[in-house]
């Protein structure tokens, strides 16, 4: 592989690289603002110049104050390339580092602070901002000018997720880019030139494509927020972890970010993944953390209706082994969860063997009920995130919906059922069979209809509270880590499925999150970890 040398490493380059491309490869950070590795490059920031020294070297004119005649005189200088633009070429003997380049840094910083607020305490951006590392890192100066700044509009609303601050904005034009480039709605533009530039919206639109957030993520300093995350934390607090999105069955890669002293999760971000989401994520994928933390289950309980009370210690699972134990074992019907991870699932499935029954349902979301719309960059047609992880640990074929188990109750060949999760395609009313039969007992961290229609409830942790895998679309296994602590007394879905186990009687035998996870990667044989996508935790 032919190589250049930056800053005194040999760094290796593919064939039509960029010095930037090659540098962030490699692990290195060259000063920039406009490039991304997802989006065209723009070289417009100019913060990424650096000097090539080796070749036929290019001198820029200038003047240049002598102290000796007290008056500006000709000179020269070296002339400096933007990194993001200049393939890298073999040999090439270039620097990041030197004075030079560092004053050059240090000038584009000045200029891009000219007009900037200081009102870093109320932005969003702060802690994780360029202009505020950059500027120590390569400024550290006094501003110099005392002049009125610039001032232009604060607080645009450009759509239902986004507001703008043009102050703040540096014209990178990432925000332009990922609307023409990933969303293909070229909503977002330029007016005005020099300190006058803001981005304005197209005529009559606003920014409502489903990758809005995206242009929110890219942006490098405070100019654009997202109205959901707004004022609500310090991203200084935040801790974050890795998870897997839930919001369909592509599985995006997830920065968990979340406050350890609440316990609280504060937002989702895309974790790189190339042979997955790449850099992004859709907008319902991001929102996604508001459905796994709202509307949760946090206790057991036993009755239906008015006459649901809730269960502690042994009770619950008392309860359900009574009601479970008065039907044929063969006539249980067990349902697993598209929702719930291969773990869960397969500790449900586990059990159904012992019991000796071979009914086996999956409850999942329907997309046109739920609204979802699938598109060719990353939303799957399959708005569940784990449907190919529930039938690896059914054993195969899964093709037994909710509503197979609901004509299967009226036929008299189910006469209870043990349920994971709370989606399914039906609503409550649809569900009334259920109602009838004496034993339903529902495995759950969420409310909803399938759980309403339960004899007995038992609390199981979200995908933020547990160590987990989803299988996605293209069969790769994507492992997700716990960010939050449930609350006490909420296990993850496999133990508690075990603890269910026990109370009938049964040992599954279960040893593990490592030891499901080598059943389950027997199972699926070399596929288990198609797509370069790891499942760890």
């Amino acid at each position: 592989m032919s190589t250049f040398t930056l800053n005194g490493r040999e760094i290796p380059f593919e064939a039509g690289e960029t010095i930037m491309q090659a540098a962030w490869r490699a692990g290195i950070e060259i000063p920039h603002y406009c490039w991304h590795p997802g989006l065209s490059v723009a070289a417009n920031c100019r913060m990424c110049l650096v000097h090539i020294e080796s070749g036929r070297q290019m001198a820029m004119p200038i003047v240049k104050w002598d102290e000796k005649k007290k008056a500006y005189v000709p000179d020269t200088k070296p002339k400096l390339t933007p990194a993001c633009q200049q393939t890298a070429g073999e040999g090439m003997v270039i620097s990041s580092e030197s004075d030079e380049v560092k004053r050059a840094q240090a000038s584009v910083q000045e200029l891009l602070l000219l007009n900037h607020p200081v009102d870093c305490p109320i932005c969003d951006q702060a802690g994780e901002c360029k202009l505020q590392d950059y500027y120590y890192e390569h400024q550290s100066t006094a501003k110099r000018k005392l002049t009125e700044p610039v001032h232009k509009p604060k607080g645009v609303r450009f759509g239902p997720t986004i507001v703008y601050d043009a102050e703040r904005c540096i014209m990178c034009t990432r925000c332009i880019r990922v609307c023409d480039e990933l969303a293909g709605d070229h909503v977002l533009d330029m007016r005005e030139r020099g300190n006058r530039n803001e981005i304005t919206l197209a005529q009559g639109r606003e920014l409502d494509h489903r990758y809005t957030l995206m242009t929110e993520h890219v942006c490098p300093v405070g100019a654009l927020t997202s109205r959901d995350f707004r004022f609500k934390a310090r991203v200084w607090f935040l801790k974050s972890q890795e998870g897997v999105c839930s919001g369909c069955a592509t599985g995006c890669n997830t920065h968990v970010d979340f406050d350890p002293r609440y316990g609280k999760v504060y937002r989702l971000r895309p974790r790189d993944n190339m042979a997955v989401n790449k850099f992004w994520m859709c907008d319902d994928g991001m929102m996604t953390y508001r459905r796994q933390t709202e509307d949760r289950v946090l206790a057991a309980t036993v009755g239906r209706g008015d006459a649901r009370v809730p269960a502690f210690g042994d009770e619950p699972f008392a309860r359900a082994a009574a009601q479970l134990g008065a039907v044929t074992p063969n006539k249980i019907g067990v349902v697993l969860s598209a929702q719930h991870s291969n773990e869960d699932n397969y500790a449900l499935a586990q059990l159904a063997k012992k019991l000796g029954t071979t009914k086996l349902y999956l409850a999942k979301l329907d997309a046109e009920r739920e609204g979802w719309v699938a598109d060719a960059i990353l939303r799957s047609a399959d708005p569940n995130p784990n449907t190919a992880g529930a039938r690896l640990a059914a054993g195969g074929a899964l093709d037994e919906t909710t509503e197979d188990l609901l004509q299967d109750i009226l036929g008299g060949e189910v006469e209870a059922v043990i349920a994971l999760g709370a989606a399914s395609l039906e609503t409550l009313a649809e569900l009334e069979a259920l109602t009838k039969l004496d034993a339903v007992v529902s495995l759950t961290s969420h409310v909803g209809a399938l759980p309403a229609t339960a004899s007995v409830v038992l609390p199981v942790a979200s995908v933020f509270e547990t160590h987990g895998t989803f299988v996605n679309a293209k069969g790769a296994h994507q492992g997700f880590r716990r960010a939050v602590a449930s609350q006490p007394g909420v296990e993850p879905g496999w133990k508690t499925v075990a603890k269910l186990a026990e109370a009938l009687g049964h040992d599954l035998g279960l040893g593990g999150l490592q030891d499901i996870r080598s059943k389950l990667a027997a199972a699926a044989g070399a596929g288990a970890t198609a797509g370069g996508a790891e499942a760890r935790a």
